[in-house]
C-alpha cells in the first residue's frame, strides 16, 4: 500500500475540521479541569497537592506516552485509533462521575481520559501531515487552536452545568458530548491507494479433482515412511515370497537413506532458522545501542541541553496556573459573581491567540525563534512572580491574559527543535523533549498544591514557579550566546551526528 501525494486540499480541509472539533472535544475539559479541580476539593476534602494530581495527569499523560501512542497510530491508522480514544475519553469522564474518592479519580479521569487524549493528538497531527504538505503549517496551525478554543468554551460551560446539574451529571453530560469524536473520526479517510491491484486468488473450485493431490496438513518424515512403507506392503507382498521380501529390504534401505537425508535437510533447516533468529535479535540490539548512541550525542549539544531543562521548568512552573488559577483567586478573596468570565476561559483564548501570533512572528526571517522562545520564558517567570501581588479580579484577568498568550510558545518550540538539533534527528529529539515536558505537566500542580498545604497560602508556590521558568529560560539564553561559536575554532570539526545552533543565524 503506498501513500499518495499530498493533495493540500480537498478532502484534506474536512480533516481539518474534524481534527480541530477532536481536539475540542477531547481536551476541553482536561485543560478545563479547574473548575472541577474546585469541587473536587469540596467533594472529597483532600489536600490541594493531593488533588490537583487529577488534572495533571490527565495533561500529562498522553505526553509521557507519546512514543507508545506513536507506535498506536502507525501500526493501525488513525482512523481507529480516533474511534477507540473516543469511547476512551468518553468512558473516562462518565466513569468519574461515579468516583468515590480522589485515588479512583486518578485512574478514569487522569489515565482513561489522558491517554485517549494523547492518542487522538497523535491521530489528529498524523492524518493531517499526510494530507497537507505546502499547507501543513497553516492546516496544524488551526486544529491546534482546537483545544484552546476548547478551553474558553469548557470552562464557562463545565460551571454552568455544576450549578445546573451538580458534578456527577455535568461529567456525564461532558462525557456524553465526547461521544461525538466517533463521528469525527470516522470521517478520517485514511489518504492510501495500492500501487499495483492486488493480486488474484486462485479459485479453487475451479480446480480439477486430479490436482489435489495431497490437502491433509504436513507430516513428519517418519509418518511419511511408515505410510510408503505400508502402502508398499499391502500393494505388492500380499504373498510372502523370496522375491517380495529381497523387495522389501531393498525398498527399506532406500527408504532409510531418503530418511537420513531428510533429517539432515530438516537439520539444515533448523541451523538456519536459529540463525536467523540471532541475527534478527542482534539487529533489534544494534537499533537499541545506535538509539541510546544518538540520545547521549543530542545531549552533547549545549543548546539540546539547556531545552530540555527550559521545557521541564518550564511546565512545572508554568502549566499550574491554567489548572489553579480559580483557586487563587477564591483564596485572595474574591467574590465569583464579581466577574462573568472565568479565569481559565481567558487563558484559553489567549493561548489561541499566543500561537497565532508567535507562529507568524516566526515565519519572519528576521526573527531569531531561539530568542523568540526565550523572551516568552522569562516573560513568564517575571509574570508568575507577579501572581502573590494580584488581589483583585482585574489584576488577575489581565495576569491570565498574559499567561495566557506566552504559553502558546508551543507553536515555535517544533521551529526551535528544529533549528537545534537539525531536520534528520528532530522526530529523536522531539520526542525526548515532548516526554520531559509531560512529566513537567504532571509534577506542576501537585508541587504547586503541596507548597500551599503545607504554608497555608500560594504566594511560596507561585514565587516557586517563577523561579522554575527564570531558571530554565537564562541557561538556555546561556547556552545560545554567540561566544560560544567564537571560542570555537574554526578548523575544529564537529564529531558525526551533532549539531549546533548558530543564534546569528536568521530562524
Amino acid at each position: 500500500m503506498v501513500f499518495r501525494k499530498p493533495p493540500d486540499g480537498g478532502w484534506g480541509w474536512v480533516i481539518v475540521v474534524v481534527s480541530f472539533f477532536t481536539q475540542f472535544l477531547c481536551y476541553g475539559s482536561p485543560l478545563a479541569v479547574g473548575v472541577l479541580y474546585l469541587e473536587w476539593l469540596d467533594a472529597f476534602g483532600e489536600g490541594k497537592g493531593k488533588t490537583a494530581w487529577v488534572g495533571s495527569l490527565a495533561n500529562g499523560i498522553g505526553l509521557l506516552a507519546s512514543p507508545v501512542c506513536s507506535i498506536c497510530v502507525s501500526s493501525f491508522g488513525a482512523r481507529p485509533i480516533a474511534i477507540f480514544s473516543g469511547f476512551m475519553v468518553a468512558g473516562g469522564l462518565m466513569m468519574s462521575s461515579f468516583a468515590p474518592n480522589i485515588y479512583f479519580l486518578y485512574i478514569s479521569y487522569g489515565i482513561v481520559v489522558g491517554l485517549g487524549c494523547g492518542l487522538l493528538y497523535t491521530a489528529t497531527v498524523t492524518i493531517t501531515c499526510q494530507y497537507f504538505d505546502k499547507r501543513r503549517g497553516l492546516a496544524l496551525g488551526l486544529i491546534s487552536t482546537g483545544s484552546s478554543v476548547g478551553l474558553f468554551i469548557y470552562a464557562a460551560l463545565q460551571r454552568e452545568l455544576i450549578d445546573l446539574y451538580g458534578l456527577d451529571g455535568c461529567l456525564l453530560i461532558v462525557g456524553a458530548l465526547s461521544l461525538n469524536i466517533l463521528a469525527c473520526g470516522s470521517l478520517m479517510r485514511p489518504l492510501e491507494i495500492p500501487d499495483s491491484p492486488p493480486p488474484e486468488k486462485p479459485c479453487v473450485d475451479k480446480v480439477p479433482d486430479q490436482y489435489f493431490v495431497y490437502h491433509e496438513k504436513e507430516k513428519t518424515v517418519e509418518e511419511n515412511i511408515s505410510i510408503l512403507e505400508k502402502g508398499y506392503v499391502d500393494d505388492k507382498c500380499v504373498n510372502n515370497t523370496p522375491d517380495c521380501k529381497q523387495e522389501s529390504i531393498l525398498n527399506k534401505n532406500v527408504l532409510n537413506s531418503i530418511n537420513i537425508n531428510e533429517k539432515d535437510t530438516y537439520k539444515k533447516k533448523v541451523v538456519e532458522q536459529t540463525n536467523l533468529c540471532k541475527q534478527l535479535a542482534k539487529r533489534k540490539w544494534q537499533l537499541y545501542l545506535n538509539y541510546w548512541e544518538e540520545t547521549l550525542v543530542l545531549f552533547k549539544n549545549k543548546v539540546f541541553s539547556a531545552l530540555f531543562v527550559a521545557i521541564l521548568l518550564f511546565d512545572i512552573g508554568g502549566f499550574p496556573p491554567s489548572l489553579l488559577m480559580e483557586d487563587v483567586a477564591r483564596s485572595a478573596n474574591v467574590n465569583e459573581d464579581d466577574y462573568p468570565v472565568p479565569l481559565i476561559s481567558i487563558i484559553g483564548i489567549m493561548t489561541a491567540v499566543g500561537k497565532l501570533t508567535l507562529g507568524i512572528l516566526a515565519d519572519f526571517k528576521w526573527v531569531n525563534t531561539l530568542y523568540l522562545y526565550v523572551t516568552t520564558l522569562l516573560m513568564t517567570g517575571v509574570a508568575l512572580f507577579a501572581i502573590p501581588f494580584a488581589k483583585s479580579y482585574l489584576t488577575l484577568a489581565m495576569l491570565s491574559g498574559i499567561l495566557g498568550f506566552l504559553t502558546g510558545n508551543w507553536s515555535i518550540f517544533p521551529y526551535v527543535t528544529t533549528k537545534t538539533v537539525g531536520i534528520e534527528k528532530l522526530t529523536h529529539a522531539y520526542g525526548i523533549l515532548m516526554f520531559f515536558a509531560g512529566l513537567g505537566n504532571s509534577l506542576g500542580p501537585p508541587i504547586v498544591g503541596w507548597f500551599y498545604d503545607w504554608t497555608q497560602e500560594y504566594d511560596t508556590a507561585f514565587y516557586f514557579s517563577g523561579f522554575c521558568v527564570l531558571l530554565g529560560g537564562f541557561l538556555l539564553l546561556l547556552a545560545a550566546l554567540p561566544c560560544w561559536n567564537a571560542c570555537t575554532s574554526p578548523s575544529s570539526k564537529l564529531p558525526p551526528n551533532t549539531y549546533s545552533y548558530k543564534v546569528a543565524s536568521s530562524a
